[in-house]
């Protein structure tokens, strides 16, 4: 199979990330599929956002968790990040956006032990919606997976590695207890042996976040399945490009 490219939270380098504008974007400059954030405001909404607060995007201290979604859905996420003027999407929003044809990594964004619900609402959604084909989730968050495999034992569920903490605790433990179909490690994580057990395992392998086209083009060349990436139409261009 070849390497597919995942626009991260939608082409976030042309448009405003994990908005409609950048998931459409990233269908236009023809991604296989994006990669977006999931979580919970106050009035129990599935949001999509990356940022706990809305200071770096909107530049307002709001908490998302903390703030209704009727104030929510008026920020305007676009300019402060130097784009016109965007808002953010409900999950569903994005289901509804999306052609049928488009995979869908959804992060379940949550640090706590408790979700407040958050990962067995989004896996229902996923069930009630028939997406089970396309979508498949992921998480820093293991508590968050392990509900899924619980409750939803076959959704494709994928564990993502966090370069920041110990490596053993994440690949050797959490990995085998909350994976079904695949790792999510950094680029700087992986290595063609680490690649070859992963396959051995069963497990797909999905690398983030991959700017780079030698990146790219190293992790092609190990079989890495998909690469997710900030500038997909401009990645795939230039992988052309390249031999292999």
């Amino acid at each position: 199979m070849p390497m597919r490219i995942l626009g991260h939270r939608g082409a976030s380098q042309d448009f405003p990330e994990n908005t409609l504008e950048a998931f459409s974007g990233a269908v236009a400059q023809r991604a296989d599929g994006v990669e977006l954030d999931v979580m919970r405001c106050a009035t129990g909404e599935l949001v999509v956002c990356h940022d706990e607060w809305l200071d770096r995007l909107a530049g307002l201290h709001w908490e998302v968790a903390s703030t209704p979604w009727r104030k929510l859905a008026k920020v305007d996420v676009g300019s402060r990040l130097g784009f016109a003027p965007a808002r953010l999407p409900l999950l569903d929003d994005v289901f509804d956006a999306l052609p049928s044809s488009t995979l869908i990594n959804v992060e379940l964004k949550c640090l706590t032990l408790d979700d407040h619900g958050l990962s067995l609402d989004v896996a229902q959604r996923i069930v009630d919606r028939r997406l089970q084909e396309r979508v498949f989730l992921s998480s820093f968050n293991p508590w968050c997976l392990v509900r899924v495999a619980h409750a939803f034992p076959h959704l494709r569920r994928g564990y993502l590695i966090d370069p920041e903490l110990p490596w053993f605790p994440q690949a050797w433990f959490w990995l085998p207890v909350t994976a079904l179909t695949s790792v999510h490690p950094h680029f700087s994580q992986v290595t063609a042996a680490r690649v070859n057990r992963w396959h051995e395992q069963g497990w797909e392998i999905a690398v983030w976040t991959v700017d780079d086209v030698d990146e790219a083009r190293r992790l092609r060349a190990m079989g890495v399945e998909y690469v997710i990436t900030n500038r997909p139409g401009a990645l795939r261009q230039e992988l052309a490009a390249l031999p292999g």
